[in-house]
């Protein structure tokens, strides 16, 4: 933002809210965060822009790390995000087989399969459909295992840990963030191959992980945010609205966005912990330029039982 001409304490003020996993808190710092006011919120992650457009269907919000939007009902299609949110998806459930394909490969003897995952968002249960589709590929059994709780996480570990030729794989999700530690540990208690969906869970200890590119969502979002309080021309239709980088100049764009001042607040709300990193897929509204990266990581000469070793 430094860069675009926007200083802290000079022309522009960030407010923060943090929570951690809490439902309730999420909703209380919704209603915090629209009463400030400001002239665009982001949020990370659907836990945290659901409670905001419950609180406000006026206010500008950009997203970021939002798995499965279409289908959690906060934006009507990935063309077309209507209402007042528009922003980046995380992924593209299709990609959560590449967990399946990645941990055979690093350890080609495992025939059951954990996948622990969140059966209370849509983001779960979509990357659940796609691992599910991927296993007459590679003849594995999978075994869900719940995030609700540490407790439930434990027994379920250790339950399905008591048979052999095991492996892990952790979905993207809110509670998987929360409790990576605890996952980390036990992956390695039990000595579990476990494949990961963002890349902090390798630097934390565990052995491998497959995502998408991690900070540059942030970096657009600060541009969309930036645009979306800019002043513009009045819009011919005010019925979606249209982020301003999916358009030509020519173009006229939301009265909501035209009606704005110059930003000078702009609340940030992040979903769990402050040491987590966004992943992303891709742009709602995207411009030809923006491509979906995915990047491999893994511990540099890690070797479980009975699998070769992960390059470095």
């Amino acid at each position: 933002m430094q860069e675009l001409g926007w200083t802290v304490g000079r022309n522009l003020q960030i407010d923060y809210r943090w929570g951690t996993g809490d439902a309730g808190l999420n909703r209380r710092n919704a209603a915090e965060l629209v009463a400030l006011a400001p002239d665009v919120i982001l949020a990370t992650g659907t836990p945290t822009l659901e409670p905001l457009l419950q609180v406000t269907r006026t206010m500008p919000i950009v997203f970021v790390q939002a798995i499965d939007p279409v289908g959690a009902g906060v934006i009507e299609s990935l063309a077309r995000p209507g209402g007042n949110a528009t922003g980046f998806t995380t992924s593209d459930p299709g990609t959560s087989g590449k967990w399946l394909e990645l941990l055979k490969e690093i350890a080609p003897n495992v025939k059951r399969v954990a996948v622990l995952r969140d059966t209370a968002t849509t983001g779960g249960i979509g990357q659940w459909a796609a691992i599910q589709a991927m296993v007459p590929s590679f003849g594995v059994e999978l075994r869900p295992v719940g995030l609700s709780d540490s407790a439930e996480i434990e027994r379920g570990l250790a339950t399905f840990a008591r048979d052999s030729n095991g492996g892990l794989i952790v979905t993207l999700s809110g509670p998987s963030i929360v409790h990576r530690r605890q996952i980390i540990e036990l992956a390695a208690r039990y000595r579990l191959p476990a494949v990961y969906g963002q890349r902090f869970f390798v630097t934390e200890g565990g052995l491998i992980s497959y995502g998408h590119d991690a900070i540059d969502p942030y970096r657009r979002a600060v541009s969309a945010k930036l645009r979306l309080a800019a002043p513009a021309p009045k819009a011919k239709d005010s019925t979606n609205m249209v982020p301003a980088w999916g358009q030509s100049s020519a173009e006229p764009v939301n009265a909501l966005t035209s009606a704005l001042t110059p930003a000078r607040r702009f609340p940030v709300v992040m979903p769990v912990l402050k040491d987590q990193e966004p992943m992303c897929d891709r742009l709602v509204m995207c411009t030809p330029a923006m491509k979906p990266t995915h990047a491999v990581t893994a511990r540099p000469g890690m070797r479980w039982a009975n699998s070769p070793s992960v390059p470095a």
